[in-house]
């Protein structure tokens, strides 16, 4: 199925979308013999998105050959986000859709929505500076400072 083919994703999917994505990886890891991958949806777990999109971008291919993969690994990192920062899965309004270019992101206690999606796809076509894991690193904590 071409990505313009595709139906667009909504926030109240994005958990789903998270879960399968586990789901399959888990099951192609184990079935190659080279046991579970340690996708468990803690901060720890973004450092292994790391290595699962640097495999992608050493594979060569063009990142519409490999768009289902980053969709995912976008939604299993926002889904981290939802679990640990205490964000939530938001559908973007047009504005933030055209700038983020992404139908859904996640939004923080203190109302500032960022885009996993995105920075899953920013990590694949710029490579180490776009680190997932210290995407994570650098909102953490900012909930606690913007209710006290």
């Amino acid at each position: 199925m071409d990505e313009r083919e595709r139906p667009v994703p909504r926030a109240g999917e994005m958990r789903w979308h998270a879960a399968y994505f586990v789901a399959q990886v888990t099951a192609v890891r184990a079935r190659a013999a080279r046991g579970r991958l340690p996708l468990d949806y803690s901060v720890a777990s973004l450092r292994v998105a790391d290595f699962l999109v640097d495999g992608l971008r050493k594979g060569g291919r063009e990142r519409a050959q490999v768009a289902a993969m980053l969709f995912g690994l976008g939604a299993y990192v926002g889904e981290v986000l939802v679990r640990h920062a205490h964000a939530e899965w938001v559908d973007f309004d047009a504005g933030q859709r055209n700038y983020f270019a992404q139908p859904v992101g996640v939004r923080l206690p203190d109302g500032r929505v960022w885009n996993p999606l995105g920075k899953v796809v920013n990590r694949y076509e710029v490579g180490n500076d776009e680190s997932l894991q210290t995407f994570y690193l650098t909102l953490h904590g900012r909930h606690t400072r913007a209710t006290q």
